[in-house]
């Protein structure tokens, strides 16, 4: 054998044979030449999946037992990240095990609301684009959510509205959210509501029977998987032993300024009061609110002050483990009334009106407004009064029995399954908002009557 390879033949131009250079015929082996007479195989399309579309703190709590039962179904699923929280977003996917398939980049102009939506209208469309989605889902009554839903009605998509039917009843109060959800209701496809009074909502504003799925709300079941990972968090209590501990949050734009300020003044009031209780106030990510509630605290005497702890915003899993230890919530979140309620810790809202009535109706909350007297009037009253305190502990859940993503997994595979891949499908959907018949009826889940 030659110490040394030969060097290859150097191979004839494309369209010459390699035994005539003078020849400009391309001469193809027998098999390719059977080959090419064949019919050539079309492209075989990827499935479109089911897109998630999710932007802030509570809708990644909220949607992540969605995506979970997606996936166990066998749906193929994508994850889409607005931006809209950034900051907060990562360790709420980490302690929840969820992983987005793209994060957007918001472009901002700055802080306001219509820069906002303009910024997730450009941000999210052009993924639509790009995965060309079987159908969308959005969670509640955020900008983030308000936003895909148009992006994706406009394309064609069908929509998926989780937690459909909430309302206030006033267009500002709260303020975008009142807005934001009654704009997914007119060009959803299905309405998932948590209760039935969101049921009725709908309804009175002419959304087909057929369209509604009382399924529940999705918070129950986070809630019970967050205490399953609350060994591994660790437990947060009261500063003190035996103190009752009163856990705070405010975040809404309608609370901002002289409302903040009156809270702070009501909690150290009653704090100057009784020396068994102890307030933990969560504070918002916003900056300029933050700086809002550390000046009013402030202004506290050092006594009260020292016993009303600002901590920055808590990880999912050490704010379930708060939220469990704590003897009375107030907050103007909807997020946290839901997890009080699962955890039985009775709630005072910190607002004039509820898209969640049933919270109230249970005996679980009681809507007390914003006035510093009235903030703590009630909490006096529950101090003294520890039989009105037991009642609203033992109120029973108005949200539900903890199924509520299974039976939206439910309803989508039973579509995907029948119509959901075929373009006449993706325009139609199921039924549309106001009527027409649904392309498959649901296996688990039967509309609203």
């Amino acid at each position: 054998m030659p110490d040394t390879l030969a060097p290859a033949a150097p191979r004839p131009p494309l369209g010459q044979h390699a035994s005539d250079p003078n020849s400009a015929t391309l001469t193809l082996p027998r098999a390719a030449h059977a080959a090419n007479h064949r019919r050539a195989e079309p492209p075989v399309d990827p499935p479109r999946p089911l897109v998630v579309c999710i932007g802030t703190r509570p809708e990644i709590i909220k949607m992540a037992p969605v995506c979970r039962e997606l996936r166990q179904a066998g749906l193929p699923m994508r994850l889409l990240h607005t931006g809209q929280h950034v900051e907060l977003a990562g360790p709420i996917y980490d302690a929840l095990g969820l992983a987005p398939d793209q994060a957007l980049h918001l472009e901002r102009t700055d802080d306001g609301i219509a820069s906002l939506a303009a910024g997730l209208l450009r941000a999210v469309d052009p993924v639509l684009v790009q995965w060309r989605p079987a159908a969308l889902l959005v969670h509640g009554d955020t900008s983030s959510a308000a936003m895909a839903a148009l992006a994706g009605f406009w394309r064609g998509v069908p929509i998926a509205h989780v937690e459909a039917g909430l309302r206030s009843h006033q267009p500002r109060d709260p303020f975008p959210e009142e807005l934001n959800r009654t704009l997914i209701a007119r060009v959803a496809t299905w309405h998932f509501a948590p209760t039935q009074a969101a049921v009725a909502n709908l309804r009175a504003e002419g959304i087909a029977a057929r369209a509604i799925y009382p399924v529940g709300n999705t918070i129950v079941e986070a809630t019970h998987q967050a205490l399953e990972r609350l060994d591994a968090a660790g437990p947060l209590a009261a500063s003190r032993p035996g103190a009752k501990l009163v856990l705070v949050t405010a975040h809404r734009r309608e609370n901002w300024g002289a409302p903040i300020r009156g809270f702070i003044r009501a909690l150290g009031a009653v704090l100057s009061a009784h020396a068994d209780l102890e307030v933990v106030w969560t504070l918002h990510a916003n900056p300029a609110l933050a700086r809002d509630v550390r000046e009013a605290h402030a202004e506290l005497p050092p006594e009260p002050a020292a016993r009303l702890h600002l901590v920055p915003p808590l990880d999912y899993l050490r704010m379930i483990a708060l939220l469990r230890a704590a003897w009375l919530v107030l907050t103007d979140s909807g997020g946290i009334q839901e997890e009080a309620c699962a955890l039985r810790v009775p709630v005072l809202v910190l607002r004039h009106s509820t898209e969640r009535p049933e919270l109230i109706e249970a005996g679980a909350g009681r809507l007390i407004g914003t006035d510093p007297l009235r903030v703590a009037a009630e909490i006096e009253r529950l101090w003294r009064e520890p039989a009105i305190h037991h009642a609203m502990q033992a109120a029973t859940n108005p949200f539900g029995d903890g199924a509520a993503s299974r039976r939206i997994a439910s309803v989508l595979a039973q579509w995907y399954a029948g119509a959901g891949q075929t373009d006449a499908a993706r325009a139609r959907g199921p039924a549309s908002p106001h009527g027409g018949p649904p392309t498959v009826a649901p296996a688990r889940v039967s509309p609203a009557a």
